[in-house]
């Protein structure tokens, strides 16, 4: 099933928490909607279920608005992040419970709650009680949950929140299984980066009820819209651009602090006179590198080291520029701060952003 929402509002009193939102989610995607807390991603996710009324806009499954369709005309499924399980009913009832609800027969809901466990795999586990559980696996009970009722559409609002890093990590992996096993059209509220980037097709990037940027992963890592995008998606360094000028084959921009870095010359531009800000990210800063290796290239003292075990955060400094490098480890064993290194990176690793 495909999702459509057009020109989106939703306010709370005087708050415009959902601000003119347009976006399209393919048949068999999974798209995620990512932000920090209060940008309004759980608020979309709750007026596409049904939950909250839309202010404005229409929401479409299929081409057909239901925007004013109760949540049961939906044919939608929603997996809650504190999982949202009946304490006094076994896993076998509480997956059975939307089919039970839909009055579907006995014979048929002992096999589709079977086939539904067996897919996360607790088809030993039917008889136990939420409280006999663990985290990753009430989880999956309420995974099971949502996909027993074979929904067009799945949505997950910051379903792994509670969990620990390493079940964090087993989950995504699961998930993301099961979304290529089944292909049901899934849309993931989150504000851990790492989470998206595992899981998702495509990702809307929101700050304050808006949308900043829609994208794979790899567009909004590489070519950040804003300086937003950039630095909420990954560790970056950012140089606020003074002047450019237009050379054969390249484009070369001098920043604020006086640097000057060659990029590609058909590198996109902020329009009008907005200000530009140079993208760099960390690990595309190489450590004792020639001249001739490197499009950009300079003579750098080492401010700090974080050892991250297999790879080390550098803080480098070329005059009045501060450069942050992320390298393995073993390239900078025996460096120390205050020691001299050459560095540079290539012009097509450099991106051009807007301000905010």
């Amino acid at each position: 099933m495909s999702l459509e929402i057009e020109h989106l509002e939703k306010r709370f009193g005087d708050v415009r928490a959902v601000q003119g939102i347009d976006l399209v989610v393919a048949r068999g995607e999974f798209f995620t909607l990512l932000g920090p807390s209060g940008c309004g991603k759980t608020t979309i996710l709750r007026v596409v279920a049904g939950i909250y009324p839309a202010d404005a806009g229409r929401v479409q499954l299929n081409g057909v608005d239901v925007t004013d369709a109760p949540m049961h005309a939906r044919n939608m499924a929603l997996v809650f992040q504190n999982y949202a399980l009946f304490p006094h009913l076994t896993v076998f009832d509480n997956v059975a419970f939307g089919l039970r609800m839909r009055k579907v027969p006995r014979p048929e809901i002992r096999t589709r709650v079977g086939e539904a466990l067996d897919l996360v795999r607790l088809g030993d586990l039917d008889r136990r009680y939420p409280d006999q559980l663990s985290g990753g696996q009430q989880q999956r009970v309420s995974l099971a949950r949502a996909l027993v009722i074979r929904p067009d559409l799945l949505l997950l609002d910051e379903p792994l929140s509670n969990l620990d890093a390493r079940l964090r990590e087993e989950m995504r992996t699961e998930i993301r299984d099961l979304h290529r096993r089944l292909g049901v059209t899934t849309v993931l509220v989150t504000h851990d980066i790492e989470e998206a980037f595992v899981m998702s097709d495509r990702i809307a990037v929101l700050q304050a009820g808006r949308i900043e940027q829609i994208g794979a992963p790899a567009e909004l890592y590489s070519s950040p819209a804003n300086r937003f995008v950039a630095g909420f998606v990954g560790l970056t360094n950012e140089l606020e651009v003074a002047r450019a000028e237009s050379q054969p084959e390249r484009l070369v921009l001098t920043t604020r602090s006086g640097l000057t870095v060659a990029v590609p010359a058909g590198t996109a531009w902020p329009p009008d006179s907005a200000p530009a800000w140079l993208v760099i990210r960390p690990e595309s800063v190489r450590l004792a590198v020639k001249s001739d290796e490197v499009d950009n290239h300079y003579e750098a003292r080492v401010d700090d080291l974080i050892y991250l075990g297999g790879l080390t955060r550098c803080r480098l400094v070329v005059g009045d520029t501060q450069i942050v490098a992320v390298v393995p480890s073993a390239h900078v064993a025996g460096l120390v701060r205050g020691d001299r290194v050459a560095i540079g990176w290539n012009a097509k690793d450099c991106a051009v952003s807007r301000a905010e």
